[in-house]
């Protein structure tokens, strides 16, 4: 059996004191044996710097995940040599960095493949097509992978699921900060929901500042936000159990707040 813990999108220095608070009562509580997080918007609520991806990773992270906003000019030189943080792997064949990876760990192995969907998003590669090829091909090394799915539309995410289904342990979705309540085992045997949620502030819009966006959606003029950095902040997430040949036997969604 494999036990795994994965934890939604990272927003700013709010989620990284999200994952500070929670993640040790989560690691004792389900002892996991591999820890993933969502980081693409860990550092300033856009992308990741090296310093606060090795911030991560030293909470006892395995590996990090990521999205759209993975791409800062001055996180590319870590990301091309880690192999701890990956970017979708539906981007063109030149981009930097891994989409996928193979963590062995205490004699367990775990393939991870990250991919970003389409609608509403950039005309990259499809990601049923590739995940399904970087599937078969960790199947080779494990039964266990795991998906995460950053898009936007929700029938995509649950499409992929579908399509996915059987051939990989859990297919789950990241991107729009909103937890969703429908984690379930699909026919075949994968975990699955459709948004996994945030870490970050409570009282924010999507982790960022009420105010700003306010501002933002009245006037629609374009602006940048800014993290929210009040607290209470929250650490959603979710925890999967995978049996001998791969598939998920118990799902659990996971909403923690502070005081």
């Amino acid at each position: 059996m494999v036990r795994l813990l994965f934890l939604g999108d990272v927003v700013g220095a709010s989620g990284r004191l999200a994952l500070q608070t929670f993640l040790p009562g989560l690691k004792k509580k389900y002892a996991p044996d591999f820890v993933l997080v969502n980081g693409e918007n860990a550092a300033g609520g856009y992308g990741l710097t090296e310093k606060v991806a090795e911030e991560i990773l030293s909470l006892g992270v395995d590996l990090i995940t990521s999205g759209n906003h993975i791409w800062k000019k001055e996180f590319i030189p870590y990301l091309v040599k880690s192999d701890r943080v990956l970017r979708p792997a539906n981007y063109g064949p030149g981009a930097p960095g891994r989409g996928y990876g193979l963590i062995n760990k205490e004699g367990k192995k775990l393939g991870v493949i990250n991919l970003e969907g389409r609608i509403f998003m950039r005309p990259l590669e499809n990601p049923f097509l590739v995940g399904k090829e970087l599937a078969e091909m960790l199947k080779e090394e494990t039964p266990f992978i795991f998906v995460d799915f950053h898009a936007e539309a929700t029938s995509e995410k649950i499409a992929l699921g579908y399509f996915l289904d059987g051939l990989v342990s859990a297919v789950v979705g990241t991107h729009t900060h909103v937890q969703t309540s429908d984690e379930t085992i699909l026919p075949k045997g994968t975990g699955f929901i459709t948004d996994v949620g945030m870490c970050g502030s409570v009282h924010s819009i999507i982790g960022m500042r009420i105010d700003q966006a306010l501002e933002l959606y009245t006037t629609m003029v374009g602006r940048k936000l800014e993290v929210e950095k009040s607290t209470p902040v929250k650490v959603e997430g979710v925890y999967l159990e995978f049996d001998e040949q791969g598939k998920t036997r118990y799902i659990e969604r996971i909403r923690l707040l502070s005081d």
